[in-house]
């Protein structure tokens, strides 16, 4: 026992020794060992200045700036107060520290800003000239009123149509769909697609979609880096754009920048649920405008029906109060007039009664006298009807005897017919049979000398084998002919 642990002591001791860390360990010391100036002083930054998010996060915001040769960018964290004297994408030199932050697998370098040292002074370029033009061209040309638009499509009770110009292969369809909700009926919607980063692309289809007059054109994308940006900030593309004559919107997908399209569109959206959901708002507005004018209407008309209804039910009123009086004149009048009536009636009814009376009595005399006349005449008829009754079943028997006799008289002709119609029969069957044996005869003694003839050249010439073999074929052939039509 002893000796065992003696064994594992020595192996211990052998065993090599080394340290173990953990991932977060090791990004913590790499993170410490990166210590030069630049992190530890104050430090210069010159480059274009570019906004991140929209929102600030316990008093800073988060932004980029940008090197002014290239696209190679740093994040900058910056107070509210600092920001709120920077323009963006100009060219500053500001004064800060780096910072060192620990995300995933790797350390993120952010430049703190403490300081606005200088704002460079920007030239101004031809292509900005051309985009300053062509702004002043969309102000004195003036932006249609989308919601006008659409407000008086739908007054009219016409169709909105609209095309909507997406990026191959893009997914926000459903998103603006969405916004629009149960508006979408109020619109005919039509769906483009192109190389939504390319301003050639573009400028392609939006000449394609201008062909087919519609009310609304807008470009709609769901977001991207800031270079796919530039694409909407193309002078060719922005001069086609505001010499549409449909109004022109765009929700291309951003918040912070704003490109060239977006100052000279009739109508901007950020995103495109966004640009759905606007749509059905002025669809929404309109429907509760159009509700309380309604409503205002009715309020009217119902003050006008009453005061109307109440002239009018005034006015019945003394109608029905002269229908009233003229009634009561009227049922007074009837009641004298009824009274005389009745009295009249009564005395005429009185007067009939006694003429009824006196009738009854003189038909039920005549009565009498016609019923025994009656009598008498159906008597002498039923007699009558007996003896017609008699002599027409005599007439009946002798028709069914004379009938019989008829019968039997028609059956014995018919006996007889068939009787001659057999000796004729039996005639022509002979006399055809007789017809075909003479004609069979004559054809056999015809036969026979036309043998007799075979039968001297065969003796005369008695090598000709061939004709004697014919002969006798015929001759057979001959002889059932007649076998078979005797």
């Amino acid at each position: 026992m002893a000796s065992f642990n003696f064994e594992s002591e020595n192996m211990q001791e052998n065993e090599p020794s080394y340290q173990i860390y953990s991932p977060g360990s090791v990004l913590g010391l790499f993170s410490n060992a990166l210590k030069i100036n630049a992190t530890v002083n104050l430090i210069y930054l010159k480059g274009r200045y570019a906004y991140g998010g929209g929102k600030a996060y316990g008093n800073y915001y988060y932004d980029n700036l940008f090197s002014e040769s290239d696209n190679i960018s740093i994040g900058v964290r910056i107070s509210a107060l600092l920001r709120t004297k920077i323009v963006n994408n100009e060219v500053y030199t500001l004064k800060g520290y780096i910072e060192k932050s620990i995300k995933n697998s790797s350390v993120e370098l952010r430049f703190v800003v403490d300081e606005i040292i200088q704002q460079e002074e920007k030239m101004i370029s031809e292509e900005e000239l051309q985009r300053y033009e062509l702004i002043q061209n969309k102000l004195e040309k003036g932006s249609t009123d989308l919601e006008t638009v659409i407000r008086n499509k739908i007054l009219k009770e016409e169709p909105i149509r609209m095309a909507n110009i997406y990026g191959n292969n893009a997914i926000v369809q459903r998103d603006f769909a969405e916004g629009l909700d149960v508006s979408q009926k109020y619109f005919q919607i039509s769906e483009y697609t192109c190389n939504i980063t390319s301003s050639t692309s573009i400028i392609s289809k939006i000449e394609e979609v201008a062909e087919s007059d519609y009310d609304i054109i807008a470009l709609v994308r769901g977001g991207g880096d800031r270079q796919s940006m530039e694409a909407f900030n193309d002078i060719a593309l922005s001069k086609l754009f505001i010499s549409l004559p449909a109004v022109t919107v765009t929700a291309i997908g951003h918040t912070v920048d704003e490109t060239l399209l977006d100052k000279l569109a009739d109508k901007r959206f950020h995103l495109p649920h966004e640009y759905g959901a606007g749509l059905h708002t002025i669809v929404e507005k309109l429907s509760h405008e159009k509700s309380n004018s309604r409503a205002l209407l009715i309020d009217e008309v119902k003050k006008d029906v009453g005061k109307q209804f109440a002239e009018q039910v005034l006015t019945l009123e003394k109608q029905l109060k002269k229908k009233n009086d003229e009634f009561t004149e009227a049922q007074k009048t009837f009641k004298e007039q009824s009274e005389n009536q009745v009295k009249t009636f009564t005395e005429q009814l009185k007067v009939r009664n006694e003429e009824v009376e006196k009738l009854k009595k003189d038909l039920s005399e005549k009565h009498g006298e016609q019923i025994k006349t009656l009598t008498e005449q159906l008597s002498k008829r039923t007699e009558e009807f007996q003896k017609f009754q008699e002599l027409s079943s005599k007439q009946l028997q002798e028709m069914q005897k004379n009938f019989s006799e008829q019968q039997k008289l028609r059956q014995q002709e018919m006996d007889s017919y068939k009787k001659e119609l057999a000796v004729l029969y039996e005639k022509n069957i002979q006399s055809a049979i007789n017809e075909k044996t003479a004609s069979l005869k004559a054809g056999m003694e015809s036969l026979q000398q036309e043998n007799l003839r075979l039968n001297a050249e065969v003796n005369n010439t008695k090598t000709d084998y061939m004709k004697i073999v014919i002969a006798g074929i015929i001759a057979l052939v001959l002889g059932f002919v007649i076998a078979k039509a005797v």
